[in-house]
């Protein structure tokens, strides 16, 4: 199983949005969830292409804490599976 947590997501926002992104992230525009919206597009495109099937999952609330521990409480944001027959999405 993968964890990847993205730790710039207001950083690309603001790049892909210019100026009047900066302002609407934490009003109108949740950051991490467009960021990992993105990301999920581009892993299931990568994991066809390698004939790998998987189910990605965009959650809220997990925190890593040091590199032993991982608190989970959670909330699912976005969930896609990615099948090799077409299915999914």
């Amino acid at each position: 199983m993968l964890l990847i947590e993205v730790t710039n997501a207001r950083e690309v926002v603001r790049k892909r949005m210019g100026k009047l992104g900066a302002r609407l992230i934490g009003r109108v525009v949740d950051a991490e969830a467009q960021v990992e919206k993105a990301l999920i597009q581009e892993l299931a495109n990568a994991f066809r292409e390698f004939g790998i099937e998987a189910r990605i999952i965009s959650v809220e609330g997990p925190q890593l804490i040091g590199r032993s521990h991982l608190e989970l409480p959670m909330q699912v944001r976005e969930e896609r599976r990615v099948q090799l027959n077409g299915e999914g999405d």
